[in-house]
């Protein structure tokens, strides 16, 4: 008898926490596994902002903290969105929240009421589409692929947009394509939305600081909608503090009012030590930080690395990045293709492949909504990258 909900059963795993899983499970087994499925930076968190969690400490910033974050987080946040990207939002339509995630769900179950349809460019971050169908709304997708550098048109947005239209979504730079849209794209994004007021946007910005071709361009600084963008971003990419679990949102104060009202009842407040940590972090120009500098300078070096091996293996389409970490290579070379009776249908058997004979770990890209895609992240050291390749070349040599 099945007693779960129809809402939860519904509702996929993961599948980039799946493979993390399933890498993990093989290791405890003794197998060498090299996880690249993971959207992880690995660098530590910068000195001075950990420094600011330890103060806090012995401060006692040890109690319940305001739903929507400390005041002065959020004074933070929008003096960092005007000084980094020349936005113009006031404390109060900030609300900071427990990871970008928890962000994204609370604007989207705050906007869209079942029944409604929520554009999305495919490939798309994987929960966004969980998400979604928890509000009971409908995913529309609108395909891209490697040979447009995986950006759909304002012509495709326009062709998707009905009257049922409720929210559009997307990330720049995105995962898992590494795309990143420039300022002129984005304005012909926004002059299609403003034809269509009844149309909200979501701008996923949370790679913003990994960014291999100069400053960040925000959909939210077209002013004709300004009060339909949802910007969303956090510090786990950009400050590598995965695991300090703060994301934030800024938005129409109706909006952020909604959101508060929402995480008053799920979650309440982000932890307070995090927040103090925040602070500082917010406080920081990315422009003048050597941290950060030196993070991205890694991550441009192992992306040129991965794809410069990756071309020399048969059969592997790439673009070039402009962002993030991953490289998002269409694999439809190898479909029918077999070794040991195994055969070759989909991305997703070729990751599973991988892991099974290569024991390597990446992501199918069925999860993210092009299925003849796997995702690879090089959120890892040049030894690694140059062993994991090495492995995958091995194993797709195989196929016959």
């Amino acid at each position: 008898m099945n007693y779960l909900s129809d809402r939860i059963n519904l509702l996929a795993e993961s599948e980039t926490l799946a493979m993390t899983r399933r890498s993990r499970e093989l290791r405890t087994q003794g197998f060498d596994v090299i996880n690249l499925s993971i959207g992880e930076p690995d660098f530590d968190t910068p000195d001075h902002v950990k420094e600011a969690a330890k103060a806090a400490i012995d401060q006692n910033y040890s109690h319940y903290t305001p739903v929507p974050g400390y005041p002065e987080l959020r004074k933070a946040i929008a003096d960092k969105l005007l000084r980094d990207n020349g936005l113009h939002y006031t404390a109060e339509q900030i609300v900071v929240s427990t990871g970008a995630k928890q962000s994204l769900a609370n604007a989207i179950l705050c906007l869209v009421n079942p029944g409604e349809e929520v554009l999305i460019p495919a490939p798309y971050w994987v929960s966004y589409k969980e998400i979604i169908k928890l509000a009971g709304a409908k995913g529309v997708f609108i395909n891209s692929s490697v040979q447009s550098d995986f950006k759909v048109t304002a012509g495709q947005i326009e062709a998707a947009i009905t009257p049922n239209t409720k929210l559009f979504i997307f990330s720049s730079p995105c995962n898992p394509s590494g795309t990143v849209y420039t300022s002129d794209e984005l304005k012909a994004f926004a002059e299609v939305f403003a034809r269509h007021p009844h149309v909200f946007i979501i701008s996923d910005e949370i790679y913003e600081n990994i960014n291999f071709i100069g400053k960040h361009s925000s959909i939210a600084t077209f002013a004709e909608i300004h009060n339909r963008v949802i910007v969303i971003n956090g510090l786990s990419k950009g400050f590598a503090m995965t695991g300090w679990r703060l994301g934030y949102m800024a938005a129409a104060k109706e909006i952020a009012q909604a959101c508060d009202k929402l995480q008053g009842q799920i979650t309440s407040g982000a932890c307070s030590i995090t927040q103090r940590a925040a602070i500082v972090a917010m406080n920081t120009d990315p422009a003048e930080s050597d941290d950060i500098k030196q993070m991205v300078a890694a991550f441009k070096y192992r992306r040129d690395l991965a794809i410069s091996l990756l071309r020399e293996v048969p059969g592997i389409k790439l673009n070039v990045p402009d962002g993030a970490f991953y490289l998002f290579p269409e694999v439809t070379y190898y479909y029918g293709k077999s070794f040991d009776d195994r055969v070759i249908l989909s991305g997703s058997d070729l990751c599973d492949y991988l892991l099974d004979t290569a024991f390597v770990a990446i992501v199918p890209g069925a999860a993210f909504g092009s299925s003849d895609c796997i995702r690879i992240s090089y959120a890892a050291s040049e030894d690694t990258l140059r062993e994991a390749i090495r492995r995958i070349s091995e194993a797709l040599s195989k196929l016959k």
